[in-house]
């Protein structure tokens, strides 16, 4: 017999999906802010096992070459646990806080790296065409 999955559900926020949808009438496709990186998510869990020095934010695992990322001196190994004044946590989920700017935007990353955090300008570019 099957398993029973009776009560399962996704959510998506809400400004996510109107964003989403907009695009979709006006573009015929989606366009995404593109940052160029590859990351892993940062819970409490995850930074409890791992020693990290944030209970929250996205540990980068690669930076694209010629990518808004590496434009902005992003590392292997920096953690973003900030987009703007929107700080990275269990109700700002990276994709969705960076779901809310276009290509083109500048934003300021807060990072921390070895330890100490910094800021950095990004221009988001555009992926998802």
């Amino acid at each position: 017999t099957g398993t029973v999955t009776e009560g399962l559900g996704f959510a998506i926020p809400i400004n996510t999906a109107r964003v989403v949808s907009e695009q979709i009438i006006q573009n015929g496709h989606v366009s995404r802010p593109y940052l160029g990186i590859s990351w892993q998510p940062i819970t409490p869990r995850v930074a409890a096992i791992y020693r990290l020095p944030v209970q929250y934010g996205v540990y980068i695992t690669d930076v694209a070459a010629n990518s808004p990322g590496s434009q902005a001196r992003l590392q292997v190994g920096d953690i973003i646990t900030a987009i703007d004044n929107t700080t990275l946590d269990e109700t700002h989920a990276y994709i969705n806080t960076l779901f809310q700017y276009s290509a083109g935007d500048k934003v300021t990353l807060t990072i921390n790296r070895n330890g100490k955090p910094i800021q950095v300008q990004a221009t988001l570019g555009e992926s998802g065409q």
